[in-house]
C-alpha cells in the first residue's frame, strides 16, 4: 500500500496519520483535489479503527417533524412549506401522541425530532411536545431541534439560550441534532439561507449546548454551490469548536438531494463524491469520535461501503423519515435493525446496537 500512497502524492499525510498528528486545511485541499479515493479510504480506515475498532454503530429510533411550515424557505430544500401551502403541515399535541403510540411496541430508544421555523406556534407547544413522548415512552431519549431551532425558541421565550435549554432539558430534552449547519461560509449563506441563523450563531449555540451539559451532532450539506475551501473551513471550524467544549457525539456528512428544491438544476453528488467525503471527514476531524454515513442519504449499498472509508456508525431504522425523501431520495423511509446488522456484518464490521450517547445496548458479533 505504500507506493500506492506515494504515487498518489499523500505520503507526508499518511507520515501524519501513522503519528496521530492533526491535518492541515492544505492537507485537506489536497485530499479534495485528489481522484485517489482508494488511498484515502486506507488512510481514513487507519484513524477509524484506531477510534472504534471493527464496531459499527446503529440505533433503534424514530423521526418525528412535527410541522414543516417554515418562515426561512431555504433554497436547498424541499421540506420547508409557507403557511396554506397545499403540502404545509402542523402537527398537533394529541397527532404527536398518536405518532409516538402507534409504535410503542418497538423497542425504540430514540425520538429524532425537528420540524421547521414556524411563526406561530407558541414555546409552550414544544414544551408540551416533550412531555407528551415523555409520558408516553419515559425511558426514551429525546434529540430535538437544531441549533437553529433553539435560537428560535430562545426568541420565542424571550430568554436566554442557557436558560431556554434549562427549561427544554426539564421537559424531555435529551440532546440536540446536527442539522441547520448547512455550510458555515457567509457567501453561501446568502445565496442559499440568508433569513437562517448565520454560521457563527450556529457554532456558538452548539458550544452553548454543550457548556450547558448536552451532546450534539454536526453536519454538512455538501454537493451544492460550496467550493472545497468553503468545505474546509466549515470542517476547520467545527474542529475549532470541538477543541474548545467538546460536545459533538458524531460528524454527518449529508449529500445534498436537489429534487423539488430551487436547486433542482444541479446533478447532486456520486458514489464517488459521498465516499470522498467521508474519508476525508474522517481525516480531517480527528477529534470527533464518531463519522456518520447516515443510509437515508447515501443509500444502503454506499453506507454500508462508507464503513471501510471512515464511517463507523450507519445511523438506525429512522422509522418514517421524511425531509430527504420530499428531496427526492429514493431510499426507503425506514429500514430495519436485522437489515442493518446484515448490511454491517457483511461489510466486515462487527454490529453495536447503542443509545443515542453511544452507550452499548447489545453487541450482534
Amino acid at each position: 500500500m505504500d507506493d500506492i500512497i506515494k504515487k498518489a502524492g499523500f505520503w507526508d499525510i499518511y507520515q501524519k496519520v501513522l503519528a496521530n498528528e492533526r491535518l492541515s486545511i492544505e492537507d485537506g485541499r489536497l485530499l479534495y483535489q485528489s481522484n485517489e479515493i482508494l488511498a484515502m479510504g486506507y488512510m481514513a480506515n487507519i484513524v477509524r479503527e484506531r477510534k472504534n475498532g471493527h464496531n459499527t454503530y446503529f440505533i433503534y429510533n424514530q423521526h418525528l417533524n412535527y410541522s414543516n411550515i417554515c418562515t426561512n424557505l431555504c433554497k436547498f430544500c424541499a421540506f420547508g412549506r409557507e403557511r396554506g401551502d397545499a403540502l404545509a403541515y402542523e402537527m398537533s399535541v394529541e397527532e404527536v401522541r398518536e405518532k409516538i403510540s402507534q409504535r410503542i411496541n418497538e423497542p425504540i430508544v430514540e425520538i429524532h425530532m425537528v420540524g421547521g421555523i414556524h411563526p406561530d406556534l407558541p414555546f409552550d407547544y414544544y414544551l408540551e411536545v416533550l412531555r407528551a413522548i415523555k409520558e408516553i415512552r419515559p425511558a426514551v431519549h429525546i434529540q430535538a431541534f437544531t441549533c437553529v431551532e433553539i435560537a428560535h425558541l430562545a426568541q420565542l421565550k424571550g430568554d436566554s439560550i442557557e436558560n431556554t435549554l434549562t427549561v427544554l432539558v426539564e421537559a424531555g430534552l435529551g440532546s440536540v441534532p446536527g442539522g441547520g449547519a448547512e455550510v458555515f461560509s457567509t457567501r453561501i449563506r446568502e445565496m442559499t439561507c440568508a433569513d437562517k441563523l448565520s454560521g457563527k450563531d450556529w457554532l456558538e449555540i452548539a458550544q452553548t449546548i454543550h457548556r450547558s451539559g448536552l451532546r450534539s451532532n454536526a453536519t454538512m450539506l455538501y454537493g451544492h454551490l460550496e467550493t472545497i475551501d468553503e468545505r474546509l473551513e466549515h470542517l476547520d471550524a467545527l474542529r475549532l469548536a470541538q477543541d474548545q467544549t467538546n460536545g459533538f457525539l458524531a460528524f454527518i456528512p449529508l449529500a445534498f438531494h436537489p429534487k423539488n428544491t430551487a436547486l433542482d438544476s444541479l446533478a447532486g453528488t456520486t458514489g464517488f463524491d459521498d465516499l470522498k467525503n467521508i474519508a476525508i471527514s474522517r481525516l480531517f476531524l480527528d477529534n470527533f469520535p464518531h463519522i456518520k454515513a447516515y443510509w437515508v442519504m447515501l443509500g444502503p449499498k454506499i453506507a454500508q461501503l462508507a464503513l471501510t472509508f471512515g464511517a463507523d456508525d450507519m445511523d438506525g431504522t429512522v422509522k418514517e423519515e421524511i425531509i430527504t425523501h420530499m428531496a427526492g431520495a429514493e431510499t426507503d423511509t425506514t429500514i430495519g435493525s436485522e437489515t442493518l446488522i446484515r448490511l454491517i456484518k457483511e461489510a466486515g464490521r462487527i454490529p453495536v446496537e447503542r443509545g443515542t450517547l453511544y452507550d452499548v445496548i447489545e453487541v450482534h458479533d
